[in-house]
């Protein structure tokens, strides 16, 4: 019988062997790893796992936009990809500093909403991004 790659003793004496770990740290011979021994210099991540990691983050995303703005949902699609592109950037509580913003969205004001995004640190860090999200914002 061979051995299969979700075997459970193998995994588990990988684990032992390698570590695991979420952050990337220098191994002993000073290659950047992540995981259980995955060497990110040499290796990378494969466009499968680049493509979960994407859908993992934009789910988190999208569940932080909703815990910020209870009628998330109500907004236009363009608005929510422009909330969404910010909160996978900013992470949910820097986004949620933006109140000027939020309280902007809740008037319906999304005119103002993107001003508020535009007069920012974020939109001065990241250039064009925060226009394109803030003519999404403002135009819906």
């Amino acid at each position: 019988m061979a051995i299969k790659p979700n075997d459970s003793d193998l995994n588990a004496m990988l684990r032992r062997d390698e570590g695991v770990t979420a952050h990337p740290y220098e191994d002993s011979v000073g290659i950047l790893t992540i995981g259980v021994g995955r060497n990110l210099q040499d290796v990378g991540l494969r466009k499968d796992e680049i493509d979960y990691l994407l859908a993992n983050d934009v789910r988190v995303a999208m569940i932080d936009c909703k815990v910020l703005f209870e009628d998330f949902d109500g907004l236009s699609d363009n608005r929510q990809r422009a909330l969404i592109n910010m909160a996978f950037n900013l992470g949910r509580p820097r986004l949620a500093a933006f109140r000027l913003m939020w309280t902007a969205i809740e008037r319906g004001d999304f005119a103002e909403a993107a001003s508020q995004a535009l007069d920012s640190k974020w939109a001065r860090q990241v250039g064009s991004r925060a226009y394109r999200i803030a003519e999404l914002i403002k135009k819906g």
